[in-house]
């Protein structure tokens, strides 16, 4: 896409780790627009002069955002062109971007990603889950109750679940993924594209083990992406709604006599049925 009178602000995805997996585009374009804006020009410095870019940077976090966002739009409609990245990956996505792009937009400014390096799609190709669909929420809340908050309403979501973590609440994450969740299977990615990239697929039970194996797993960027609740079928359902009505008013032998006239689902998997639902409201 080319920009005339006004500058473009171009999205580009850069390195999550090794320095080498930048675009060819993404260099053209670091080195060709008027100022790089970078969430820490102290991080991205040691890629640009990796690859020999000189360009100008201006600092954009989360904490200035706003008001630099302002400035650099007006730079943007002086007719300047500004190629916004973050630490790492895709700007934007759970990094600062979203404000600027969408004050960009609104002032009518050409907005062109430059597509590359994302943490989520780097670890979801190498999980072994069969499934096009997943939910990326990025990072989960810090506190544990609210941690648990969240998890709670995904509790019943059939497809992937892909999460960011940090290194000093990676090991209570995964005890909250396993109180809420049950025992998944789980694929931690952590220092994708690093040198000390680690890529394992555990059970959630197995995966506070391999945590307090060795102090170096607790250690870097992770990416979490947990198995999705089982596929529950219309019969199942309907059949827990039948027997969870018998047997507020019959026995577990009467509720599962009827059940098997209504339903004609197998008298072992009904009375097992009828079993789980009479301990559950009936705790010892």
């Amino acid at each position: 896409m080319v920009c005339s009178e006004q500058g473009c602000l171009y999205l580009v995805a850069t390195p999550i780790g090794n320095l080498e997996d930048i675009t060819l585009r993404a260099l053209r374009i670091l080195r060709s627009v008027e100022l790089i804006a970078a969430e820490d020009t102290r991080t991205s410095s040691r890629l640009l002069a990796h690859h020999g870019i000189s360009t100008a940077m201006v600092a954009l976090h989360e904490h200035n955002e706003q008001a630099q966002s302002k400035v650099l739009v007006r730079k943007l409609l002086s007719g300047q062109s500004i190629a916004l990245i973050s630490d790492a990956g895709t700007p934007a996505v759970s990094d600062p971007g979203s404000r600027l792009t969408r004050m960009a937009q609104e002032a009518e400014v050409k907005v062109v990603p430059i597509p590359g390096p994302s943490a989520l799609i780097t670890a979801f190709c190498v999980s072994g889950f069969e499934s096009s669909r997943f939910l990326f929420y990025g990072f989960l809340p810090v506190t544990a109750s609210a941690r648990r908050r969240v998890l709670e309403e995904f509790k019943e979501f059939v497809y992937p679940l892909i999460f960011y973590e940090a290194p000093h609440r990676i090991q209570d994450c995964i005890a909250d993924l396993g109180e809420v969740l049950g025992n998944r299977k789980i694929v931690i990615a952590r220092e994708l594209t690093k040198f000390h990239e680690n890529i394992v697929v555990l059970t959630l039970d197995e995966a506070r083990h391999w945590l307090d194996a060795d102090v170096n797993h607790k250690k870097g960027e992770f990416v979490l992406i947990v198995e999705g609740a089982p596929v529950r079928h219309d019969i199942d359902i309907k059949m827990e709604r039948i027997m969870s009505v018998l047997l507020e008013t019959l026995s577990v032998r009467e509720a599962v006599s009827i059940a098997l006239k209504l339903t004609g689902a197998r008298k072992k998997d009904l009375y097992a049925l009828a079993l789980r639902f009479h301990q559950k409201n009936d705790p010892v």
